[in-house]
């Protein structure tokens, strides 16, 4: 019967998926959209529609948007609710547009506590983490409401950085009175159960997911930081009343769960983290919910947390429903390398031995793609466990093996060594890091530093991939970077800061309860360069059936950071990810050169280029309104890699 349910609350999904009704496009994450009035044939002529700004730089100011992350991915709500472009800025700040001209139609300010900004009350006297993020919002319509224009039948649900839950008429913009209290549900106690005043160290970045009449919430918990970080649960709660429905950890803490007897006791009990901080998919037909998860605490050092830490690193598919485990794979053994699971697993069909196939794919930061059997976790491909290095610091006991898929091929490069080193940094690169370690991929963090391949970066980040349907052509951007990774004996830390947090990877920082502090940051020569190569980022193109590579072309250039804004084509720093639509075109933003491209399905060919007022880091969006078909982008910059911030939403269309 429930089933039933969820496939009749989430049908006005699959009738509307090319409206872009959800977060990725649709519930499986395919970014795919069937218009095609925008085509390969007349991409070129795209222009601006309209323009606006959202007003949150200039009411917050520039300083609070340097460390802010704008990353919305806009949804439109269904002709029924009003038919709103919805979107939210990093503050929390949601804000309904007419889709064909930008006007405001409506504004809910959630008002961000302390938690939300961060705090320096912290109990170990270290700075918390300032980044605020909101990547999205939510759409959810009653199918058993008895009057279709009552408040609240449908919908806007928005998670914020300070733990909050918030329902919000999607035609209005008021509260939802029958939600939590007055419409808004504090849920930080269920997050702080572990300890209270660690409330900085957990945000919500994405918007909930939506099965049927659950919302089903991911979490950041902070990097970096200590071994016994706050718990990485998957919680659902009612879309009704916002009450908690289930919840999922992804460290075993009961003697109960299955692998609990792969876990130190104490390790079971203290390690944190290991959370799905990227998005999840959702197949309604078969009740499941995939999720991404990432490494426990801490990163970098797992002497605390020996054994493989199933189900961290893992794809893992639970029961919609209820929360029930199905099955998982562990994508990487007792992870050191911070290689989370950050991308959306993305929904496919294929065909297996002439039969159906229905697959779920992750993909991963080492650049790696796992197909399974969405029921039964079969793999598509043949995963083989490999010999990888095993010599860590003293105390850590890393796994002796890694899985590796047979297909497709690594999107990235495996392995490293000074051969390969940029020929522009005349060797200062091997100078710089004489003492450190190099080698394939896996080589463990070193008391005398490593350089880690792929970065702990990506390969494919929280971007995730985007799918061409009717081909079953996987698109997505990679990186191609190196990271340093430094575990430094806690004697040997005289005159280092207390934290260095997420704020500087540049200054060691403790790991607290371990023997060591960690210094990070990206391998870079003393003129600031990349150590390897270029192309440092790319556009890949996968056949999924064949598990072949169809092509790959470089992704962004360095205009915007070289005298003259020379268009050099080496790549520029990369997040986030593109769409792909039935005219046979990719959409794209995620560079710090301020490029929004679109290239061709067919070969890669880069077919238009427009310059946004500040970088897109950001999933693009499109939409046909009144028989024009419009894609809209935001823009804002980087905390990271393009400190100039910006609150911008830009939609073209063809001209009349």
């Amino acid at each position: 019967m429930y089933k039933k349910l969820l496939l009749l609350c989430l049908l006005p999904f699959a009738l509307q998926a090319q409206d872009w009704p959800v977060w990725g496009g649709s519930p499986s994450g395919t970014r795919y959209s069937e218009l095609n009035q925008i085509n390969q044939d007349n991409v070129d002529d795209l222009e601006i529609a309209w323009q606006i700004q959202t007003g949150a730089l200039a009411k917050h100011g520039v300083e609070a948007g340097i460390m802010a992350g704008f990353q919305a991915n806009p949804i439109l709500t269904p002709p029924a609710a009003g038919q709103s472009l919805v979107l939210c800025t990093p503050f929390n700040e949601i804000l309904a547009l007419d889709p064909t001209t930008g006007k405001k139609r409506w504004e809910f300010d959630a008002k961000l506590g302390p938690g939300g900004y961060g705090s320096d009350a912290d109990p170990d006297g270290l700075k918390s983490p300032q980044f605020i993020k909101c990547r999205g919002v939510s759409f959810w319509r009653d199918e058993l409401a008895r009057d279709d224009d009552a408040a609240c039948v449908n919908r806007i649900l928005a998670a914020t950085n300070d733990l909050r839950l918030i329902a919000l008429d999607a035609v209005t913009g008021e509260l939802c009175e029958g939600f939590g209290n007055g419409g808004i549900a504090n849920v930080e106690p269920l997050y702080m159960q572990k300890q209270p005043t660690w409330r900085h160290e957990v945000r919500f970045y994405n918007p909930p997911v939506i099965a049927g009449d659950l919302m089903i919430t991911t979490s950041s918990v902070r990097d970096n930081h200590r071994w016994n970080a706050p718990a990485g649960t998957t919680r659902a709660f009612s879309v009704r009343t916002g009450d908690l429905v289930w919840e999922w950890d992804p460290v075993p803490r009961s003697a109960a769960d299955p692998q609990y007897k792969n876990w130190n006791p104490d390790a079971a009990r203290e390690t944190g983290g290991a959370q799905a901080w990227g998005m999840l998919s959702v197949d309604a037909e078969r009740d499941l919910v995939f999720l991404p998860t990432s490494g426990p605490s801490p990163d970098f050092y797992g002497g605390t947390r020996p054994g493989n830490n199933d189900y961290a690193d893992s794809i893992v598919a639970l029961r919609a429903s209820t929360g029930e485990y199905v099955w998982h794979f562990q994508t990487v053994h007792h992870d050191v390398w911070d290689y989370d699971n950050a991308a959306q697993p993305v929904l496919v069909d294929l065909v297996k031995d002439g039969k159906p196939f229905p697959a779920v794919v992750q993909g991963t930061k080492t650049g790696m793609l796992y197909i399974f059997h969405r029921e039964t976790g079969e793999p598509f491909f043949a995963i083989e466990e490999r010999p990888v290095p095993t010599d860590g610091v003293p105390g850590e006991q890393l796994s002796p093996t890694q899985p590796f898929p047979v297909k497709p091929p690594p999107l990235v490069p495996h392995d490293f060594s000074w051969d390969d080193e940029f020929w522009l940094n005349f060797g200062s690169c091997a100078d710089k890091y004489a003492d450190a370690r190099i080698g394939p991929i896996f080589t463990p963090p070193s008391l005398e530093g490593t350089l880690v391949v792929p970065s702990t970066a990506g390969g494919i980040n929280w971007g995730s991939a985007a799918i061409h349907e009717p081909t079953n052509t996987l698109v997505t951007s990679v990186l191609n970077l190196q990271h340093f990774v430094q575990l430094i004996p806690n004697e040997e830390v005289v005159d280092g800061p207390a934290d260095a947090g997420a704020n500087n990877m540049n200054l060691a920082a403790p790991l607290l309860g371990t023997p060591y502090h960690l210094l990070q940051g990206p391998a870079m020569s003393p003129r600031m360069t990349p150590c390897n190569a270029p192309p440092y980022a790319k556009l890949v193109a996968v056949d999924l059936q064949q598990g072949e590579i169809r092509w790959e072309v470089t992704l962004g250039d360095l205009s915007k950071f070289l005298p003259l804004g020379l268009p050099i084509k080496w790549g520029a720093p990369s997040f986030s990810g593109g769409i792909v639509t039935a005219g046979g075109v990719i959409f794209i933003g995620a560079t710090a050169d301020n490029g929004f491209r679109a290239f061709s399905l067919d070969d890669g060919e880069e077919l238009w280029r427009v310059r946004l007022p500040k970088s897109s880091f950001a999933h693009p969006m499109t939409y046909q309104i009144q028989g024009k078909q419009y894609v809209v982008v935001v823009s804002g910059g980087h905390p990271f890699v393009d400190q100039d911030p910006g609150d911008w939403v830009t939609a073209f269309a063809l001209p009349e």
